[in-house]
């Protein structure tokens, strides 16, 4: 039997049109020209006159194996994008007004092969030879200390803090290396194939057609192609992620950027600090039901600190999901496929595994296995960032505004409340391996919004009372001697990416 592609029903992918810039776009396009430009006509589409949302300047770690798959240069990037090093994220007034934990990308490489080390460290607090958590974790350790290197083997799990305007412009400028075309205009139309009822072209607002085999929805909210055009139904989340607008702006420093990013909870919602070399990224995420407009501009504007540079833009979300991100010849990235807000600074890293999925599946012919692949990867995903970021609120002890009441008293998603009891229960974390936050980042959010489990694994009462103290001991010291050998943060960023001069 041939294995020749003409015996393969359907019209090959030879020509990808991306509809739409921004960080997803450019992404895209740049993921796509580097791993397939070479079999590929790729054009992306996009108006300088469309605005993009910008809301999100931190990502997560899985950036920087995106960044390696397309042959990125970390020193050449952290200096285009004015980056900074991000180790956590530091959540401030969520389980009561006051209080605060860090939630680092620390993995505690630490875990015995039948338990995770929180169940040693439940055991070392029982029996008073145990000192707080973040004396274990280094990424959390460096963080409160204000330091960071580039440790031997990968010590530091660590992410970026970075310009998405100047990000975009970097990836553009990679992508037209490997072949991508960029098209100026706006989308007039969209033209479908009566036969199949795939999309066909792009009517461009000037009357130029784009034609293409496959096209990539980067339109943001608009959802132009898949939404519009193909008319996939989006599944709606505010009942768990009731936040539904925003305002941003950007701010001088003021001091030294600090490697982590805060998350600031107020009366009806809560707001980001993102520290670039720069400048300082600022925001305000809140539910229009429970506060203002005018309210949460005024509370926004009299908190930020330095001089603004930009007047605060507002944007409006509805956090969900379509209900398929991949149909008939076009699949959604970015915001016109799903939106779960920047909490946990997941936006990017969707986009990225969008783009990992679609190289993963990517299609010599459209075929219905392709899609259905797609789309169960993608909604697994999505469900689980979901749960996480939904956890932050389920867990706060706050009552003191009829939003927080809202909190206290939603009904959960069923996946999330499973992990929310098995880790009260047991300490034990359920994780599905691939999912983005590990079990370490399930520990830190849920100790840190207040569950502390009433029991913990067997294994950790194996071990002496004089050898679990040695253990945990040792772990303690190993974490502090790394911290104290390591540089201030910017100091090491101004040795390591200058920034371009302005």
């Amino acid at each position: 039997m041939s294995n020749s592609t003409h015996d393969i029903p359907g019209r090959p992918v030879k020509r990808v049109v991306i509809a739409g810039g921004g960080t997803a776009g450019w992404m895209a396009a740049a993921a796509i020209s580097k791993v397939l430009g070479g079999t590929l006509d790729i054009t992306l589409v996009e108006s300088e006159e469309i605005g993009t949302v910008g809301v999100g300047e931190a990502t997560v770690p899985t950036l920087q194996s995106f960044h390696q798959m397309i042959g990125i240069n970390e020193q050449e990037f952290m200096a285009a994008v004015q980056g900074t090093i991000k180790l956590g994220i530091s959540f401030e007034n969520w389980l009561d007004i006051g209080d605060r934990y860090v939630h680092s990308f620390n993995t505690t490489s630490n875990d015995q092969r039948t338990a995770g080390f929180q169940h040693f460290w439940l055991r070392g607090r029982k029996e008073c030879v145990a000192s707080g958590y973040e004396d274990y974790c280094l990424e959390l350790k460096a963080a409160l200390a204000d330091r960071f290197a580039h440790l031997p083997r990968s010590g530091m799990n660590y992410a970026y803090h970075m310009d998405a305007s100047l990000y975009a412009k970097f990836l553009r400028q990679m992508s037209e290396r490997h072949g991508a075309r960029r098209m100026e205009g706006k989308i007039a139309d969209v033209v479908m194939d009566a036969e199949s009822g795939d999309i066909a072209a792009l009517k461009m607002e000037d009357g130029t057609s784009i034609e293409g085999d496959f096209f990539i929805d980067c339109t943001g909210f608009r959802a132009l192609l898949i939404g519009k055009t193909l008319g996939v139904g989006f599944e709606d989340w505010s009942h768990w992620l009731v936040n539904d607008s925003a305002l941003a702006t950007q701010t001088t420093a003021v001091r030294d950027a600090v490697p982590y990013t805060r998350a600031i909870a107020w009366t009806a919602g809560w707001q980001w600090r993102i520290p670039l070399q720069h400048r300082v990224g600022n925001g305000i995420v809140y539910a229009s039901r429970f506060t203002t407009d005018e309210d949460a501009r005024a509370h926004f504007l009299s908190t930020i600190e330095g001089e603004v540079i930009k007047q605060p833009w507002p944007v409006r979300f509805q956090p969900g999901r379509r209900e398929r991100c991949w149909e008939k010849n076009c699949v959604a990235l970015g915001l016109a496929g799903s939106f779960v807000e920047p909490l946990e600074s997941t936006t990017i890293h969707l986009i990225q595994r969008g783009i990992t999925h679609l190289l993963q599946n990517f299609p010599q012919v459209v075929t219905p296995g392709a899609i259905a692949q797609y789309n169960a990867q993608l909604d697994s995903e999505l469900q689980h960032v979901r749960d996480f970021v939904v956890l932050h609120y389920a867990l706060s002890n706050r009552r003191d505004t009829p939003y927080w009441e809202y909190m206290a008293n939603m009904e959960l998603p069923p996946s999330l409340q499973h992990r929310i009891d098995l880790f009260r229960e047991t300490g034990n974390v359920f994780h599905v391996p691939g999912e983005l936050f590990g079990a370490n980042s399930w520990v830190q959010v849920m100790m840190g919004q207040g569950v502390l489990p009433k029991r913990y694994h067997p294994t950790a009462d194996v071990l002496s009372p004089d050898d679990l103290k040695r253990f945990l001991d040792g772990i303690r010291h190993d974490v502090l001697a790394n911290v104290q050998r390591m540089p201030a943060h910017m100091d090491y960023l101004r040795s390591y990416c200058p920034a371009p001069k302005p």
